[in-house]
Formats: C-alpha cells, sequence, structure tokens
C-alpha cells in the first residue's frame, strides 16, 4: 500500500466527497482487505450499495482488489493509507469539488465526536483524560502556519502503524483564520 493518493482534478474530489465511499476507504484502512458484504455489515448498509461505491472508488484509485481474491470471495483493498488534495486552485470547478469534500469531512468529524460524547463515560478514565476537546488562538502568518502543520504531521508520523497494545484514535486538526 502506498503512503498517499493524492487527488487534484474536480472529478476524482467530486467522487471522494460521498460520505459512504469515505466511509469505506476508513474502513479498508483500519481493518484491511474485506468484501463489500463484509464492509456492508460492518456499516449497516447494504451489500449492492458497497459494491457500487467499492467499483466508483477504484475507478479514481483509491480502492483495488487485494491480492489472492479468489472467484467467489472478492476482497477490497484502500491503495494508500491518505488521501490528500490542494485547497489552492483557481479552477472554480476544483474549488467547488474540494469545498464539497471539506464539508463532507467536516460533517463526519462532527458525527464522530457526537458518538464518542455519547459513551465518552463509558471510557476508562485513563483514556477520558487523555482525549477530549481543545483549542488555541494563534497570531501567524500563512508561513508560519505551513511551518506548523509540517510539524505537527513529523510529531504525529510515528504513531500512524498499528503497534501491539495500541489503540485507534482520531486526532482531528483544522486551521481556521479567525476574522
Amino acid at each position: 500500500m502506498k503512503d498517499e493518493v493524492r487527488l487534484g482534478d474536480a472529478r476524482s474530489l467530486r467522487a471522494y466527497a460521498h460520505p459512504l465511499r469515505m466511509r469505506l476507504i476508513g474502513l479498508l484502512r483500519g481493518e484491511g482487505p474485506m468484501t463489500a458484504t463484509q464492509a456492508a455489515a460492518r456499516l449497516g448498509e447494504t451489500v449492492p450499495n458497497c459494491s457500487f461505491h467499492l467499483r466508483q472508488l477504484a475507478k479514481y484509485g483509491l480502492a483495488e482488489r487485494a491480492p489472492g481474491a479468489d472467484q467467489r470471495e472478492r476482497p477490497w483493498q484502500a491503495t494508500a493509507q491518505y488521501t490528500s488534495w490542494d485547497d489552492d486552485s483557481d479552477d472554480p470547478a476544483v474549488k467547488a469539488a474540494t469545498d464539497q469534500l471539506n464539508s463532507v469531512l467536516l460533517g463526519q468529524y462532527v458525527e464522530r465526536a457526537q458518538q464518542y460524547l455519547a459513551i465518552r463515560g463509558d471510557e476508562p478514565v485513563e483514556w477520558r483524560t487523555a482525549g477530549g476537546f481543545s483549542d488555541a488562538l494563534l497570531h501567524v502568518t500563512a508561513d508560519e502556519l505551513r511551518e506548523i502543520t509540517q510539524r505537527i504531521d513529523d510529531l504525529l508520523a510515528p504513531y500512524t502503524a498499528h503497534r501491539p497494545g495500541t489503540r485507534p484514535v482520531h486526532l482531528i486538526q483544522m486551521a481556521l483564520p479567525d476574522d
């Protein structure tokens, strides 16, 4: 699996900007190869719906058939650990597609946070105190913000691989200029 797949044209950005497709890729990345039937069961979706969206993800290079798949059981896998895109295009179609993708992604972040809050009280105290919400107001230039983002990415890099005794944690980062 590659580290990253980069989307740059409006069509591929719009194709990825579908909540179920994003959930499917997240599932394949987090749990490994699985069939459309297995994915449907995990996500509470129908098999034909998952099958269709997995084929669409393959069309744009985000998913592929897992090696060794036979004719009867045909698992899928993600092609890369991360999906990225640029927000700096001057093309109106790319800008609109990027905005759509970012909006879907934000909606999923909010949904994830609400799901966590619903079960947070059942978490062990060490996890309740280790996680949570915070924010900071910074006064930076665009170059400084890029530098901070890169330093955060570098800091997080050693923790992205599955290791014994670890638990997956979504660390959500947003930098929103304030007026």
